[in-house]
């Protein structure tokens, strides 16, 4: 706990830049989430809230004269939204603890009572906005992922018949992964980016040593218009914190092609 926590640890990691520029950095950097994911599902809760402070108080002095509560907000409900994320991978177990450890450090200004998602979105279009996801996500290898899904579990997969002009999805049949996956899920709000949601993803897989996931969503980090290194940073951030946190790997985590 103490290398996850303190704040050299944590300069360090934030040195390892995946930001894409802007003129909020915080924001555009998103190092803290890799980290706070990698904690979640490393089992070390108590981390997240620590990361959670460190970034918030980056933001606040990189816009000392400038009113941030919009910008906090945003923070808070990044960091929400990547731990829920993180818990259809890791374990809702893991997810809800590092929520709960998040949310008695939350300031109560930042601290959400209503739902991101939309509860009145029927499943057929979380079905679809999921379906629109995963081929975004994995590009040419979409197909080939999609078979090898359905195959195994018809409940798991993305099973849908396309025509010449729309993808008819069939009631009952592989829609766990792209209704309540990638429809539902990371998909369901706009807090995170999709290249943020593949960071999400990859730091999960990596943290629980699955090599043929990991390079899954770090080349599906690629389509969403990461840069090499980007990808890079998010492995390297990913493996060093679950280092501090004590996990062995048995096999060895892909690099980023």
């Amino acid at each position: 706990m103490a290398n996850l926590a303190n704040p050299t640890f944590l300069n360090h990691l934030k040195s390892i830049s995946i930001q894409a520029g802007g003129v909020q950095p915080t924001l555009q950097n998103p190092w803290y989430l890799v980290a706070a994911v990698a904690s979640s599902a490393s089992n070390t809760p108590e981390a997240v809230p620590e990361i959670f402070k460190y970034a918030l108080d980056d933001l606040k002095r990189e816009s000392r004269d400038v009113d941030t509560t919009k910008q906090e907000l945003a923070l808070a409900r990044r960091f929400r939204e990547c731990l829920l994320q993180s818990g259809l991978l890791c374990g809702f177990a893991r997810a809800i603890n590092s929520l709960v450890a998040l949310h008695e450090a939350m300031p109560q200004e930042l601290r959400d009572t209503e739902m991101a998602r939309d509860r009145n979105k029927g499943v057929q279009e979380y079905a679809q906005d999921g379906r629109q996801l995963y081929q975004a996500m994995y590009g040419d290898t979409a197909e080939g992922i999609q078979e090898l899904l359905d195959t195994v579990y018809p409940d798991l997969g993305m099973y849908a018949k396309p025509d010449l002009i729309t993808i008819v999805f069939m009631p009952g049949e592989g829609w766990f992964c792209s209704t309540v996956g990638y429809g539902m899920v990371y998909g369901g709000t706009k807090a995170l980016s999709q290249v943020e949601t593949s960071f999400i993803i990859a730091t999960a897989n990596i943290v629980m040593d699955t090599p043929r996931q990991i390079g899954w969503h770090l080349a599906n980090a690629r389509n969403g218009g990461a840069t090499l290194e980007q990808a890079q940073a998010v492995r390297r951030i990913a493996i060093e914190v679950g280092e501090a946190a004590g996990i062995r790997w048995k096999n060895d985590v892909p690099e980023v092609v």
